[in-house]
């Protein structure tokens, strides 16, 4: 199997791809659109900052790419913010794969949100195997409203998207790399797809 990361300047790929190693999966780490396109399933990670992760994917056509996908493709944490519509993080239009907008926790409560969290409302083959509100790993300031494209919540000051799907698209708040075995599970499924 062929497992493409794709590189566009955005942190913990390092993990993501031991994560997968643990899972006895080698991925690659690339920006070249050969390379995507062939791999069986795309990783789109992510922990840093949307605009300029959005100029970068711009920059490299990056951004036009990954809409043609149609192999299982996977965001994590900015990598699920960016394939939404808008995010109130610089103001940034994002990919529009989901036709979500994400926005910013409120500044009264703790910010970002940081620790383990349960999922809720879970309806998806990613979550074979698993127990009933299973914890995850987060750290996030913005989250992705909720839509019929959410498919797990999880609550932190109200409830918000947990994780989204649509098509070949799948998307995840939180860092399955970091959250144990229910992160290696999540990933397990999706590379089962």
């Amino acid at each position: 199997m062929q497992v493409a990361i794709i590189k566009y300047n955005a942190g913990n790929v390092r993990s993501v791809l031991y994560a997968l190693e643990r899972l006895g999966v080698e991925a690659v780490l690339t920006d070249d659109f050969e390379t995507i396109q062939k791999a069986d399933k795309v990783i789109f990670p992510g922990q840093g900052e949307a605009s300029s992760a959005m100029k970068y994917l711009k920059q490299r056509n990056l951004d036009r790419l990954i809409k043609d996908l149609r192999q299982p493709f996977f965001g994590v944490c900015l990598g699920q913010q960016l394939l939404c519509e808008h995010t109130e993080e610089n103001d940034t239009e994002c990919l529009g794969i989901f036709p979500i907008k994400v926005k910013k926790f409120p500044a009264f409560d703790k910010v970002p949100h940081v620790g383990w969290n349960s999922l809720e409302n879970m309806d998806s083959p990613l979550f074979k195997d698993l127990e009933e509100d299973p914890y995850t790993y987060y750290v996030h300031s913005y989250y992705a409203e909720l839509s019929p494209y959410t498919i797990a919540t999880t609550h932190y000051m109200h409830d918000f998207t947990a994780l989204i799907h649509k098509d070949n698209f799948y998307a995840m708040q939180a860092h399955p790399e970091k959250s144990g075995k229910v992160g290696e599970t999540i990933l397990k499924n999706f590379l089962a797809l």
